[in-house]
């Protein structure tokens, strides 16, 4: 099994990092579905905002439209072959404020109900000894399809806010094997080091 696996920003534009590694292992605060090295890219604006906050935002779920990064392109960080592409679950309301607490509280029901209810829309790129996999895509906008072989900067998909999300953001991690429910999780850099918890990501190609 690979030890670590070196991967390209999956994106342009502005990112924040949150659940990073760099801080703590396993980053979600968990090991399942090989999880425990896996990292979320959050797009922000130039002030490093998700969304305006407003006091409809902090007690009530809001439109995932409105935040700046739903439905930015995201691309492939890997050369490899898509293994399971994925794009049909709906994307829900965003959760800040009061909402969230209640969102919290089904968190446990998404984990029983398994993968497909915490990834949401995803696609898997074997590299050949490493899948790397792309969480919380936005519905129907996939643009790659099972079989295919993606380059670098290839585009996916979009961003968007399916599965176990908060807000929309893209899940990012390598595992051993595409079965989910066997693989282990492999150490992951981007483009030679580890981005830290909080750190912005500024990508200009």
């Amino acid at each position: 099994m690979a030890t670590s696996t070196d991967l390209d920003y999956p994106f342009t534009g502005k990112w924040m990092v949150q659940n990073s590694p760099a801080n703590r292992v396993p980053s979600h605060g968990t090991t399942r579905l090989a999880t425990s090295y896996a990292i979320d890219f959050v797009p922000v604006d130039d002030s490093g905002r998700t969304s305006p906050v407003t006091f409809g935002s902090l007690v009530r779920p809001e439109p995932p439209e409105r935040f700046v990064g739903f439905g930015r392109a995201l691309l492939a960080p890997v050369e490899g072959i898509v293994v399971a592409a994925h794009d049909s679950e709906p994307d829900h309301p965003s959760y800040r404020g009061i909402p969230s607490i209640g969102y919290a509280l089904t968190q446990r029901r998404r984990v029983e109900a398994g993968w497909l209810a915490l990834a949401g829309n995803h696609v898997f790129i074997d590299t050949g000894g490493v899948v790397v996999v792309l969480c919380h895509l936005k519905q129907g906008s996939l643009d790659v399809q099972t079989g295919q072989y993606v380059k670098l900067g290839t585009r996916l998909a979009r961003c968007g806010n399916s599965g176990n999300s908060t807000e929309p953001h893209v899940h990012v991690q390598a595992i051993s094997t595409s079965d989910i429910d066997r693989a282990d999780a492999v150490p992951v850099t981007f483009e030679g080091s580890l981005p830290s918890n909080g750190e912005v990501i500024d990508i200009a190609r």
